[in-house]
């Protein structure tokens, strides 16, 4: 099946708002290398800032998706596991160059808050994604646990650009094991 005019530019504009900045990313060049009309784009999305809220909606979607997977397939007690193993898989396969909402919030903060508002939403489901691994690991689940999880997810996005997604792993489990044997251990 085609994916639809709505599901390209997404598509695209995810590839270059990732690839080259926000900022640096033009329409034109969304329009251009979708291969859609600008009145296409305008029809789903009424501005840039639109776009690029629903660009960081659908790319975080399908991160929460695939750590709620990871979450529901863990075996008792490696929920959290399930949750690290997932990030370093997309740190291996889709975020080389770092976390693309908490590049958003930084540049969009003071000018666009709109998309700084999504990006901070998507955020904060993402703790309570990690809450839920918690509780299903039996372990203590309260926001700040799943918090500093997050943290250390986060630091490892900032770094994987500098350090690369192995290294980075490595020393996120490191942290971890270091932390006590909550966590788990990579599988």
């Amino acid at each position: 099946m085609r994916p639809t005019k709505r599901e390209q530019l997404l598509a695209t504009a995810e590839r270059l708002f990732y690839e080259e900045g926000f900022h640096a990313t033009g329409v034109d060049r969304v329009i251009a290398e979708a291969g859609v009309a600008r009145m296409t784009l305008y029809k789903h999305f009424p501005s840039k800032e639109a776009l690029i809220e629903a660009t960081l909606i659908r790319r975080q979607g399908r991160y929460r998706d695939d750590l709620i997977q990871a979450v529901n397939g863990a075996q008792p007690g490696a929920a959290v596991t399930g949750v690290i193993e997932c990030h370093g898989r997309w740190l291996r396969t889709e975020a080389r160059a770092g976390c693309m909402v908490i590049k958003a919030i930084a540049e969009f903060e003071r000018h666009a808050s709109g998309i700084a508002t999504v990006g901070r939403a998507l955020k904060q489901e993402l703790t309570g994604v990690i809450q839920a691994a918690l509780e299903r690991d039996g372990a203590p689940a309260g926001e700040a646990e799943a918090e500093r999880i997050l943290m250390l997810l986060e630091g490892a996005n900032a770094l994987v650009p500098v350090l690369g997604p192995e290294r980075v792993m490595q020393r996120l489990w490191e942290m971890l094991a270091a932390a006590g044997p909550t966590h788990g251990s990579p599988a």
